[in-house]
């Protein structure tokens, strides 16, 4: 109970800078596991990015994922991605582009095999161009978000500040999106809109912290060294961090866990997993990128070496002083005459 009390009141005492490479470490493992997903396996992009035709029909008949594999072989389709959707109630198959003779012949034998009326069958088709078009919108919207953000806070904090919290954005996005490489989850026009809403709840969290870690510079700059002012800022705002976190990521968890794998409302899967996984990254890197590497980065400006020598120097002062008060403090008492005892 000790213990949340001081977290929740920010007197905490943990050495979040001393420890950074630990948590850098930590962090380069998870990188390097995203990146090497992304690059040896890639993303299972949506139809909305690469182009395609989707075809959601009832299932009355009960067919299996291998009777409709055989439609889409026999069709002479290839990567056609076949789904069991509701529990087999309906299905959903997934093609690139297909010529329309194809594509019909495709959707009667859909409709055959699963006992639906053609008239029932919806029918969603999406050109590579406007794939190609959505995906570089995306990748633009991402790039001006991203602009805006150092912008932001070049004006608002200071350009170190800026770079750590981009660091930290960075950082969380690859963790994101790698996570969707190694689950294969679809991405879609949704998992960026959650992509987008993480990076801003990142940046909300880390503008916290370095709000917090100006106002003590302001107080304690002449007293503390920049790491020092970092930990005491960090602890102080550790329990609203965490609180906002948890408070966050548990109606998340339930729609991904609950309401996604329990329920079958797949249609929140690729939204409410970005999310997730968005809102935890966030939260550590916040506390464990962002924080740590602006400590080591304003460490090495001069002004701030400076300081240091003159704390290192006062401390030696100090400590002389001190030494030489106690030694006055103790008066030379004579020695007995040898031979007496």
């Amino acid at each position: 109970m000790s213990f949340l009390r001081d977290l929740a009141q920010g007197r905490t005492t943990f050495d979040f800078v001393g420890k950074r490479m630990l948590w850098f470490r930590i962090s380069a493992v998870l990188v390097v596991i995203s990146l090497g997903f992304l690059v040896f396996r890639g993303l299972n992009l949506g139809i909305e990015f690469r182009g395609g035709t989707t075809i959601n029909a009832n299932n009355p008949a009960g067919a299996t994922v291998p009777d409709l594999r055989e439609l889409t072989d026999a069709a002479g389709v290839d990567g056609a991605v076949i789904q069991l959707v509701d529990g087999g109630e309906s299905v959903r198959v997934q093609t690139p582009s297909l010529d329309p003779d194809i594509e019909s012949e495709l959707i009667d034998d859909v409709a055959n095999i699963t006992g639906t009326e053609r008239a029932d069958i919806s029918i969603d088709s999406i050109g590579p161009s406007f794939g190609a078009l959505i995906l570089r919108q995306s990748m633009v919207a991402l790039v001006v978000f991203l602009i805006a953000v150092a912008l932001f806070m070049s004006w608002r904090l200071e350009w170190k500040m800026a770079g750590a919290g981009l660091a930290a954005l960075v950082h969380d996005l690859i963790i994101t999106v790698g996570i969707y490489s190694i689950t294969w989850f679809e991405v879609t026009p949704a998992t960026v809109i959650a992509l987008l809403t993480i990076l801003g709840y990142s940046l909300y969290d880390t503008v916290v912290v370095f709000d917090k870690v100006t106002e003590l510079v302001a107080d304690l700059g002449e007293r503390m060294n920049y790491s020092d002012i970092v930990n005491r800022a960090m602890n102080m705002v550790l329990g609203r961090s965490l609180n906002t976190s948890l408070t966050s990521l548990l109606p998340v968890g339930s729609v991904l866990f609950v309401g996604s794998f329990l329920f079958g409302a797949t249609a929140l899967r690729d939204f409410a997993l970005a999310l997730f996984v968005g809102l935890a990254a966030s939260t550590y890197s916040s506390i464990f990128v962002a924080a740590p590497i602006l400590a080591v980065w304003k460490e090495g400006d001069e002004e701030w070496i400076s300081r240091r020598r003159r704390l290192a120097a006062k401390s030696a002062a100090a400590g002389s002083v001190g030494t030489g008060a106690r030694t006055a403090s103790r008066p030379n008492r004579p020695r007995p005459p040898k031979g007496r005892r």
